[in-house]
């Protein structure tokens, strides 16, 4: 799993006609199902007179499939949800859901067409929308010797730590938060500089 991706920054929306009919692609930030269900909810609730309200999201990393869900909320099988979730997953963002919303405009579009208007509305919305990084962090507890403060202190950018907490008694002790994927080469670097002395634990 990869310890930090690009995540939705905020709600985004975009809108298009396809052969008359209006569609329009609402997308946001899903940490897990229960916000993605939430998310789905509130669109379709925005929008209770539309001819569908599709949806899909995946709650995940990139590409990970263990949360997701869809819906081709009566359109025919496989010609809406299938294909978002599938745009969705080819993505380079994670933690994400999507509602594509038609109001039909009286060309049918065929199950050709259907899947190719809702791949391109989900792909419309993720070319235009706002990300931020997503990283996963550890809170750890570290003890170091005196003499080793002002290197320790040094160090902290290298692993772009944070200190949110110091306590001074016969050792310096600091409680850090830092990206995962810098831990054991943080607890290595102490280790190193302390002699062996200084202590790294995970909270």
């Amino acid at each position: 799993m990869p310890k930090r991706y690009l995540i939705p920054a905020g709600f985004h929306r975009v809108e298009e006609s396809i052969k008359k009919s209006r569609f329009i692609t609402s997308l946001g930030h899903a940490p897990d199902v229960e916000a993605a269900r939430e998310f789905v909810t509130a669109v379709k609730a925005e929008f209770p007179d539309a001819t569908h309200n599709c949806w899909a999201y995946n709650a995940g990393p990139p590409g990970d499939t263990a949360m997701v869900g869809l819906s081709d909320d009566g359109e025919p099988s496989g010609t809406a949800g299938r294909p978002m979730l599938t745009t969705l997953l080819h993505a380079d963002v994670g933690e994400i859901a999507v509602v594509v919303t038609r109001y039909f405009g009286g060309t049918k579009l065929g199950t050709g067409g259907l899947v190719r208007a809702y791949s391109s509305m989900v792909n419309l919305g993720l070319d235009s929308l706002p990300t931020r990084e997503m990283v996963e962090t550890a809170t750890l507890e570290a003890t170091i010797p005196y003499p080793a403060i002002t290197l320790f202190k040094r160090m902290l950018p290298d692993f772009e730590a944070e200190v949110t907490d110091e306590a001074f008694t016969d050792i310096a002790g600091f409680t850090l938060v830092l990206p995962m994927e810098h831990l054991d080469g943080f607890t290595a670097r102490v280790a190193e500089l302390t002699d062996g002395r200084g202590v790294v634990l995970k909270k």
